[in-house]
């Protein structure tokens, strides 16, 4: 039997991956601040699935999570899903929600991966997964700090999936576009190519599957922003600051 350690899989995008691998028939351990919306969202799926109360910003919890879970079964696949965003955009960063941002989207791949790789290079065998976005690709308008902590990400996937490959370990990063989500429900600006989280986290886990290194979707948006992503900085900074003005005399 394999298995697979979801942080953030409690809700949204990370409990349908949860969903996927149990119907594949894999062990799956997830963890969460919340043990009630584990239970409520799981209620139909106890068989195979563990649940850690945890959350990633603390290292040393996600650490005895994840070998709590991995002594008796290994660890196959470590999906690093956890994260927060912004609930509105603002001109002046919060900086206390800014640093947490950096605790719980970036730090707290680097903890899950630190402890998957105990496990998975002695193995000789693993791989590791994390959901940046395609927020990353750009320095974005209001949204500093999350599109600093993806791009983080990003980049850090691709190093380690250089240095990971004398183990015989994947490392793959995953670019959403907007996913309806309680992450993104809370979103007071336009998300185009919105996308279902069901049919997102079947889209990861083909991906996972071809173990691919970077995956962005949907395909449109995300070649959108790939193609400002090779812009001149100078032409993109003039193009955002025109949606900046735009926005400022909206709000």
């Amino acid at each position: 039997m394999k298995s697979v350690f979801i942080t953030g899989g409690t809700t949204g995008m990370g409990m349908e991956l949860a969903k996927h691998y149990l119907s594949l028939g894999w062990k799956v351990g997830v963890c969460g601040r919340d043990r009630l919306k584990f239970e409520e969202n799981f209620s139909l799926h106890r068989d195979n699935v563990d649940f850690y109360l945890v959350d990633v910003a603390n290292r040393e919890e996600l650490q005895k999570a994840i070998l709590n879970f991995s002594k008796t079964i290994g660890l196959d696949l470590l999906i690093a899903n956890a994260g927060i965003g912004y609930k509105s955009k603002t001109r002046v960063p919060d900086f206390e929600y800014s640093y947490k941002m950096v605790h719980v989207n970036f730090l707290g791949v680097m903890y899950a991966f630190e402890t998957a790789l105990s496990i998975m290079i002695p193995r000789g065998t693993g791989h590791l997964v994390a959901i940046s976005s395609i927020a990353g690709y750009n320095g974005l308008p209001g949204v500093s700090a999350y599109s600093a902590t993806k791009a983080a990400v990003l980049k850090y996937c691709e190093s380690l999936n250089l240095d990971m490959k004398q183990f015989n370990i994947d490392v793959t990063a995953i670019c959403p576009g907007f996913v309806d989500t309680p992450l993104t429900q809370g979103n007071h600006h336009p998300m185009p190519f919105l996308m279902n989280a069901p049919k997102a986290a079947k889209l990861i886990a083909r991906a996972i599957q071809k173990k691919k290194m970077v995956y962005a979707f949907p395909f449109f948006f995300s070649t959108l922003v790939r193609i400002l992503s090779m812009l001149p900085r100078t032409c993109y900074r003039r193009l955002m600051n025109i949606k900046t003005l735009n926005y400022s005399k909206e709000s």
